[in-house]
């Protein structure tokens, strides 16, 4: 849109610098060198005028570009570090979740090792009794 109103005021001023020139007079005079000369004058003001105009909308059109571009890659940016951060927290919750499940097996196994303990020590005061009730003789 901003290049489409800068080709119409470059066009306009254009125009303008065209239409302000003293029409040539039909008589041979303005065929003198000094003529020439002016009027040449004039159509390098006008051509460099019209080049100006047309760069000036260029580096617009360039800014403009590169602003939009800087905002496309700032969102882009932002949406990744979203991701990121997402799937770091999605993470370190497995990661909580593993852990929790590790230590409650390891407070399941240490619960069965002491389970097993006791049982032994009980096994081993009855094999120890009946041994000394066999051992002793009945009186």
């Amino acid at each position: 849109m901003k290049k489409t109103i800068a080709t119409l005021i470059a066009g306009l001023f254009a125009t303008a610098a065209f239409a302000a020139q003293t029409p040539a007079a039909t008589t041979p005079a303005a065929t003198t060198p000094a003529a020439v000369k002016a009027e040449a004058k004039q159509d390098k003001q006008a051509a460099t005028a019209d080049v100006k105009e047309t760069t000036a909308a260029a580096k617009a059109d360039v800014k403009e570009t590169k602003h939009t571009a800087k905002a496309k890659v700032k969102h882009a940016k932002k949406a990744t570090k979203a991701e990121v951060k997402e799937a770091k927290a999605d993470a370190k919750d497995s990661t909580e979740g593993a852990k929790a499940e590790v230590k409650d097996a390891k407070a399941d196994a240490k619960e069965a090792k002491a389970d097993a303990k006791q049982a032994k020590a009980v096994a081993k005061t009855a094999h120890k009794d009946s041994t000394v009730a066999a051992a002793t003789p009945a009186k």
